[in-house]
């Protein structure tokens, strides 16, 4: 199924598909272009550069012919556009407003499933999320605060069970499933966004 968008005032130039699961395609007419040339772009999309004497049908018929790929790469673009709006928001990340923000919602999530842990830590890392100590002591990345509330809410309540398991055991990993719904997608969507990145 595809969808053919023309921009009227210079549609002998330019030409928009909508191609299932990639989204819209930009055929532009191109004097640089030698070939056809496809680009997958951060927060512009996918472009099609078309040179002259190479009709647009032919252009899309290529295009179809590297859906697979334009795929694969529109997801690692996705990926890094993801980064980089977090970026932009660790950036003017307010160390109070986080430190409140996630200190509140530790309190809420440990009063709701009956946890007591000793002290909270709020500390900007490279490498980890949250941890535990022996000591039952919590440590946060001040940088989950500018995740999904969802992923927030995964990563205080990984570090909580870890209070009374602390390792990752199957043992955990149940524990752990009868609070948080959809774990592993939940587990795996945190790993799109890295610490050391932001």
């Amino acid at each position: 199924m595809q969808k053919i968008l023309k921009n009227s005032s210079v549609s002998m130039a330019t030409n928009t598909i909508v191609f299932e699961g990639i989204g819209p395609v930009l055929f532009e007419r191109s004097r640089r272009a030698k070939h056809i040339n496809i680009s997958v772009r951060p927060f512009k999309g996918v472009r099609v550069a078309v040179p002259f004497g190479v009709s647009f049908k032919m252009a899309e018929k290529i295009v179809r012919q590297k859906l697979s790929w334009t795929h694969k790469h529109l997801l690692s673009i996705k990926h890094a556009e993801r980064i980089q709006k977090t970026e932009n928001n660790t950036a003017s990340i307010n160390r109070t407003e986080a430190k409140r923000k996630l200190v509140t919602r530790l309190n809420e999530l440990a009063e709701h499933y009956d946890f007591t842990y000793n002290r909270v830590f709020i500390r900007n890392q490279k490498t980890r999320w949250g941890s535990c100590s022996s000591k039952k002591n919590i440590n946060l990345n001040m940088k989950l605060a500018v995740l999904p509330d969802r992923l927030i809410d995964y990563v205080i309540l990984h570090e909580l069970v870890h209070l009374k398991i602390p390792n990752h055991s199957k043992e955990f990993w149940t524990a752990l499933d009868r609070l948080v719904l959809n774990s592993k997608m939940l587990k795996a969507e945190l790993r799109k966004f890295s610490p050391g990145l932001l």
